[in-house]
């Protein structure tokens, strides 16, 4: 075999393996979290541990935040108001964290939705369900469940249950997937992703995973909204996962609306290190309604105003009012961060294709004139009249040709090898 027929078969086949792997990794996508270089070297996700508390601060030293979860540099946190903070430095079980300006999509979406007049009346227009699971099954509210902990049937159950109804009565098909994924530790999130994935084959038009906070305060939450006291709750987004811009773009625009109708029953947005199977899906939320210190009547109230919202913003009930914007869900609406994948995906064609290139050619030298030669004539073949052309030459001839001195021809050698392995086989 010669040297270039050689090289030619390895090209294809590291191709064809990596075609292989591409494949492979799709179909593994669903039942394996989504991976990252940071998520090699960073715990798994570790949140709502009664008692592990953060709190964020300006760099003002004001409040912004408290959250029962793991802080790290780099998460962000949007206010109802539309403020944008990142954070900046942990020392101990407070961050830092720095003002970044006013995010203009929350702008944007608080002024419209202020002004939105919704109809009274609503017409379910889409058949595709709701998905809806726990992470954390044990948790529960202490005033009212006498723990912070059940295993296996805390008193989040109820408040999911509240979550559900308020949707089917509001026209939402919804799939309420109960499945416990105790204990509270490390790998849940590993474990419910295979509760994640069943809903995932009834083709869901959003995914939530409900959990409730550890942050000891129960004021903290606790708010008087639409008459009558309840939890508030807050979005959690996960930011290391390909997905995550058009999540965050869904969880702005729930946000936003529900706080329209039912204010402030959404207290901020969190984006947290880490993906919380939100890979899965661009409307995948995880929602954390109050915290363990309120009563459990507190946050099923506080989880229904929220499901008020819901319908509207994924444009599942009653005719779309006039200048609404596309739900995230609707095919024709820009999805944040598609541009963006597209380009991964031309770099990565163009750096396959180039290796495939310098594989065959065996040199880079050679590489370049092979690249050369071949726009040189698709350029020259497409801007210039057709005109005939003198028949190429044999490989015999390439072969007894005699270059022009002081030039190399980078095909001699091989067009040279080949005419003498024809002659022989012959």
């Amino acid at each position: 075999m010669t040297g270039a027929k050689s090289r030619i078969i390895w090209g294809i086949g590291l191709l064809l393996i990596g075609i292989s792997l591409l494949v492979g990794l799709s179909a593994s996508r669903l039942t394996q979290p989504v991976w990252s270089l940071a998520s090699f070297f960073k715990e798994a996700e570790n949140d709502h541990r009664v008692g592990n508390v953060c709190t964020v601060k300006d760099e003002h030293g004001r409040v912004i935040s408290q959250v029962s979860r793991r802080v790290a540099v780099g998460d962000e946190i949007f206010t109802a108001e539309g403020r944008h903070y990142r954070v900046i430095r942990i020392q101990g079980n407070t961050a830092c964290a720095r003002f970044i300006g006013m995010d203009k999509d929350l702008l944007a979406y608080n002024e419209f939705y202020s002004r939105l007049e919704v109809p009274v009346v609503q017409m379910a227009r889409n058949t595709q369900p709701v998905g809806i699971y726990h992470t954390h099954s044990d948790e529960s509210y202490v005033p009212t469940d006498g723990s912070e902990s059940i295993p296996f049937k805390g008193g989040i159950y109820q408040v999911g249950e509240s979550l559900v109804n308020r949707l089917k009565n509001d026209g939402v098909r919804v799939d309420y997937d109960k499945t416990p994924h105790d204990p509270h530790d490390d790998n849940a999130y590993y474990r419910s992703r295979r509760t994640a994935v069943r809903l995932m084959q009834n083709n869901p038009i959003a995914l939530f995973d409900v959990h409730r906070d550890g942050v000891p305060d129960a004021t903290y939450y606790r708010r008087y909204i639409s008459d009558q006291q309840v939890a508030q709750a807050r979005l959690v987004v996960g930011r290391e996962n390909p997905r995550m811009q058009a999540n965050l773009d869904f969880a702005k625009r729930l946000m936003s609306y529900a706080n329209s109708i039912h204010k402030p029953i959404v207290k901020e947005i969190f984006t947290a290190q880490g993906d919380y199977n939100q890979d899965l899906m661009p409307t995948a939320l995880l929602i954390e309604v109050g915290t363990h210190t309120n009563t459990k009547e507190e946050a099923e109230r506080g989880v229904a105003l929220l499901a008020d919202a819901v319908p509207v913003v994924l444009g599942l009930t009653g005719p779309a009012p006039e200048g609404m914007p596309k739900p995230i869900t609707d095919r024709t609406a820009g999805t944040p961060g598609s541009w963006k994948a597209l380009g991964w995906i031309i770099a990565l064609t163009l750096l396959g294709g180039g290796a495939f290139l310098l594989i065959s050619a065996g040199s880079w030298d050679r590489a370049k004139s092979r690249l050369s030669d071949f726009f040189g004539r698709e350029f020259t073949s497409f801007f210039a009249p057709r005109r005939a052309r003198k028949p190429a030459l044999d490989t015999a001839e390439k072969a007894t040709r005699t270059p022009a001195p002081g030039h190399k021809d980078p095909d001699a050698n091989e067009a040279a090898k080949d005419h003498l392995e024809r002659i022989r086989q012959d």
